[in-house]
């Protein structure tokens, strides 16, 4: 097999696994009411499928890199992957919500790694002048298995069964797994031998991550700080966390290893990266909900809105990969930042009447920017570490992108329910029979709702209950806008930090060796 092609190989292998762990967090997403039926749950206990799932993976994720150092790469992708697929099938099973509960979160904690040990592996396979192409390769599965999660899994719910959304996972689960054990590599850096489990360092991360997971996955639906729940969590996390920092800092043998954070570059790219996630993951709540909930679009409608923006996406993050080798990527970063401020603005410009076309261009355009803003900046990130320290700062990168992903969906779907209560108190003064508009209006609805066969008192009544309706759907319409503009000024203040970047790495011609395991930066 020649060097091309088991390059080929490996990508495709980590791309599966990859593909399938975010796949997971969204696809069951829409078969949650079928699964309430089946497995004779409520509203708000079917939830915990998600959350489940959703907190582990945040648990795990952090500590790929000590994982790595205890275990080997390809070992631990083998068996995290072997773990993904057995718990999928377990979910697929489940006779009872607990069983299920249990299954994913054992999903979550066997899933968690698979992201940023795919990340890992493809640049230290990837040659420096390919290690862009390789991210971009990587990039797809990452932002495309969230936009054609929910669409999949509506269309094998509504086919087959819920359960398959979990079977799914196991012939694909397994062929990734044969090939891993006859084609992913050991890395080439020496792994440092642990000689002792940081079990402090742990638990704290265990308290801490799981309780931010939990506020953020859960505070709307309890009212935040109005839950007593919500406020302990709160705290219990924030005060672990802290704890966390100190305790990871001052070990010789770190279960998190935030030291990595001591490369500039590597620092501020990833903060860039937690900020974009905020509001791409914002962007992914609100699109559907704008077109679904506003403009009367059906569930599969909504997805081909979404469609388009992921084709772009798939489009670009080769070109950028290109061109990684040509120019700078703080450019293209920026540029990317730009374009996804540009799509945001036409979407805080969109109306009512809106058509499909033109609520999809600004979709189309932000899969644009997603491309030139994702590819560039996880290449300029990873880049700036050694390879010794690769698997560390690939989880820490990948727990941060995720956490600020969890933080964007929680904002913005607070600010929206909040913004439309605003909106409608406000709207509400202006909605009185002394207004001569309201007052004609209010009458045509009478005698619309008469005609239609009600009596006076039912006509009037129904009258004001439209009346009503529409002053609820201009203050929720107003409220998206209010998200999609936080969205726009998001995306500018990303500009300005992109420019702290370390300079483009000189990427090393095919055949050179590295100094250190990292492309040596120009200048």
């Amino acid at each position: 097999m020649t060097a091309g092609v088991r390059r080929s190989v490996v990508a495709v292998t980590t791309m599966m696994a990859t593909f399938l762990v975010i796949l997971d967090v969204t696809i069951a997403n829409v078969a949650l009411d079928h699964m309430r039926g089946t497995l004779s749950a409520g509203v708000d206990e079917i939830t915990w499928v998600l959350t489940s799932f959703l907190v582990a993976n945040a648990i795990s994720l952090p500590i790929t890199g000590w994982l790595t150092d205890l275990l080997g790469r390809k070992r631990l992708f083998i068996v995290s992957t072997v773990l993904f697929t057995v718990t999928s099938a377990a979910a697929g099973a489940a006779p009872s919500l607990a069983a299920i509960v249990v299954a994913r979160f054992l999903q979550g904690l066997a899933g968690g790694p698979l992201v940023p040990l795919s990340q890992a592996t493809m640049m230290e396979t990837f040659p420096a002048h390919r290690r862009g192409m390789a991210m971009a390769i990587w990039g797809i599965g990452i932002m495309f298995a969230p936009i054609i999660g929910p669409t999949l899994g509506g269309w094998i719910t509504d086919n087959w069964s819920w359960r398959w959304v979990f079977y799914i996972n196991v012939p694909v689960g397994a062929l990734a797994v044969l090939l891993a054990w006859l084609v992913l590599p050991e890395p080439a850096a020496e792994r440092p031998e642990v000689r002792r489990i940081d079990v402090p360092g742990l638990v704290l991360l265990v308290v801490g991550i799981g309780g931010l997971q939990f506020v953020l996955d859960r505070g709307q639906r309890e009212d935040w700080f109005a839950s007593p729940l919500i406020v302990w969590l709160s705290v219990v996390a924030g005060i672990a966390l802290v704890l966390l920092v100190i305790r990871e800092l001052r070990a010789a043998e770190p279960v998190v290893d935030l030291r990595v954070l001591r490369h500039g570059t590597f620092a501020v790219a990833t903060a860039a990266m937690f900020v974009i996630s905020i509001a791409f993951y914002g962007i992914m709540v609100l699109s559907p909900l704008f077109t679904q909930i506003l403009m009367g679009y059906t569930a599969m409608l909504a997805g081909l809105v979404l469609a388009p923006g992921g084709l772009a996406t798939l489009v670009t993050m080769p070109i950028a990969g290109a061109l990684m080798n040509r120019v700078d990527p703080r450019w293209m970063i920026m540029t990317g930042c730009l374009v996804n401020a540009y799509a945001m603005y036409l979407m805080a410009t969109l109306t009512l009447e809106a058509s499909y076309w033109q609520v999809m261009t600004p979709r189309f355009i932000q899969g644009l920017g997603i491309g030139l803003t994702f590819v560039p900046l996880s290449t300029v990130a990873l880049s700036a570490v050694p390879m010794r320290e690769l698997g560390h700062a690939s989880g820490l990168f990948n727990f941060i992108r995720t956490a600020g992903g969890s933080i964007g969906i929680a904002g913005v779907a607070t600010m929206l329910e909040r913004g439309a209560q605003t909106h409608q108190a406000r709207l509400v003064g202006h909605v009185s029979l002394y207004d001569p508009d309201v007052w004609e209006r209010y009458h045509r609805l009478v005698d619309t709702f008469a005609a239609r066969g009600a009596d006076l008192a039912t006509a009037e009544q129904q009258a004001w209950a439209h009346l009503y309706e529409l002053v609820q759907r201009q203050a929720l319409f107003l409220s998206f806008v209010d998200d999609f503009w936080r969205l726009v000024w998001i995306f500018v203040a990303v500009v300005p930090f992109v420019l702290f970047l370390g300079r483009r790495p000189r990427v090393l011609p095919a055949g050179e060796p590295e100094r250190h395991g990292v492309a040596v930066a120009e200048g």
